[in-house]
């Protein structure tokens, strides 16, 4: 329990380090003098960095050990939140955010990979995971009631000095108490396709993130998506010939872990699209205090916590499809809300929203990671927790990105370049809402597709092919 505890204290500390920034970002905003796209660049130079490490963090770990590698990612990590908390202007808070995110990137994958190579019992494993997506429920439930009080009691460099204490407290428990482990037959490093999938994310990022105010057809853009699709087909061209790639294509062949790779993108863009639309609704529409913001999205962080351990119970118990599909049926609902009935405009209505939103955020954790995991090779366990990982990170990076370009697209302030038009918020801010319930019903579809029998026999087919030796038994 100790090994658990130790692990989940790294998620929490890296998942609630975005919902608590996203309560922030007002503050930010008025302290750096700042604007809308400078705010996407906090959140997404952080989750960039740690998507486009992520598999090589988990491959070093399969190779050179997986508690030496966690032991960096959180001296790493504890250096960048203190380094955060001091930066003087909007520059040095990005850079010292990527220093975050290049310790975070060696945490959430590499942690997964110790509790996978603990709990080798498929239910013990099940339920450890169970809690593992717990957490990163309780990461969300929590971080905006901790931003709000934070930035209204102390300020907004709080919410990254409040890593400092944890972090520490992480090391010395992974020092004293987690095992070093190692894959039999960890994978060679791969810097061609490290590269390649920086530039893929970081290029597509960067285009959806400027295009509003640079125009989809200037040369920088046009230049930007066409390095996208060159270096994503390189990348899959290349992976396809290496013998040991940094992305093992023949993962996607299991129909689970396939599904899962696609509900994780899709869940955690709409939450990074609905947290980061809903921060600046309520501080800077209805002119609400940080904190009271956060109280605002209580019923939404309240749902979460409660369903979080929940969902982990029933895939334990039941498998991934009962979660999976309530929580596609609850992000369509949500969303449909208020592009329909314009939720924001009613109390109840935006409250049954954020109810929704947070149901369904709370039963797709656990889920995503078991499904992910279940059925893959232990000695590949690192990698493929990687991949989940990596996906949920890009979700919440091209959520982020995608609404604040549609939210620029439509409310950008006429004499000021990256600036909303509150008054505008509220109609540029139904498309966001649209994408948002088209996100959930992708999550409700691939679920059901991706859950019953035939997919978890690709999943035992597939894991037989990559290593027969060491093939667990899904639960």
């Amino acid at each position: 329990m100790v090994i658990l505890g130790t692990c989940c204290m790294s998620l929490l500390i890296v998942s609630l380090d975005n919902t608590v920034l996203n309560v922030a970002l007002p503050s930010i905003e008025k302290d750096l003098h700042t604007t809308l796209a400078d705010m996407q660049w906090t959140i997404d130079a952080y989750t960039l960095v740690i998507a486009s490490l992520l598999m090589l963090a988990g491959s070093t770990a399969d190779r050179v050990g997986r508690r030496r590698v966690f032991k960096t990612g959180l001296v790493i990590f504890t250096l960048g939140s203190a380094l955060c908390s001091l930066a003087p202007n909007l520059q040095s808070l990005v850079a010292f955010r990527v220093v975050q995110a290049v310790g975070g990137s060696m945490l959430n994958p590499v942690a997964m990979s110790i509790i996978t190579n603990t709990f080798t019992d498929p239910r013990e494993r099940a339920r450890a995971i169970g809690v593992w997506g717990a957490v990163i429920g309780i990461s969300f439930a929590a971080g905006p009631l901790i931003g709000g009080l934070l930035v209204e009691t102390v300020g907004w460099r709080a919410i990254f000095l409040i890593n400092v204490p944890v972090g520490i407290t992480a090391f010395v428990l992974t020092w004293r108490y987690v095992p070093e482990s190692r894959a039999a037959k960890p994978r060679r490093v791969d810097p061609v396709g490290q590269l390649l999938v920086m530039v893929t994310l970081g290029a597509l990022t960067y285009s959806i993130i400027e295009a509003p105010t640079a125009g989809w057809t200037s040369p920088l853009i046009l230049s930007s998506v066409a390095v996208t699709v060159c270096a994503l087909t390189g990348l899959i061209l290349y992976e396809r010939r290496r013998a040991e790639p940094l992305i093992d294509l023949r993962f996607f062949r299991s129909a689970p872990f396939s599904g899962a790779t696609v509900i994780a993108v899709c869940a955690f863009a709409a939450l990074g699209g609905f947290l980061f639309m809903n921060t600046l609704y309520l501080q800077n529409v209805r002119d609400l205090s940080a904190l009271d913001a956060g109280l605002y999205m209580l019923p939404m962080a309240a749902l979460s916590l409660v369903c979080a351990p929940l969902s982990g119970r029933l895939v334990g118990s039941r498998g991934p499809r009962i979660p999976l599909l309530v929580a596609g049926t609850a992000f369509a609902a949500s969303g449909l809300l208020f592009a329909v009935f314009e939720a924001e405009t009613q109390l109840g209505l935006l409250f049954t929203g954020y109810v929704l939103f947070g149901l369904g955020f709370g039963m797709v954790n656990a889920p995503i990671t078991n499904t992910a995991v279940a059925g893959m090779p232990l000695s590949q366990s690192g990698v493929a927790a990687a991949v989940a990982s990596t996906s949920r990170q890009i979700g919440q990076t091209l959520g982020v990105a995608v609404i604040g370009a549609v939210l620029v697209a439509g409310a950008a302030s006429p004499t000021h370049r990256g600036v909303i038009d509150n008054a505008a918020f509220a109609d540029a801010s139904r498309p966001a809402w649209w994408i948002i319930t088209g996100l959930g019903l992708c999550v409700l579809l691939i679920g059901a597709l991706t859950s019953g029998e035939w997919a978890r026999g690709t999943a035992r087919r597939n894991a037989e092919r990559l290593d027969p030796a060491s093939v667990p038994d899904s639960p």
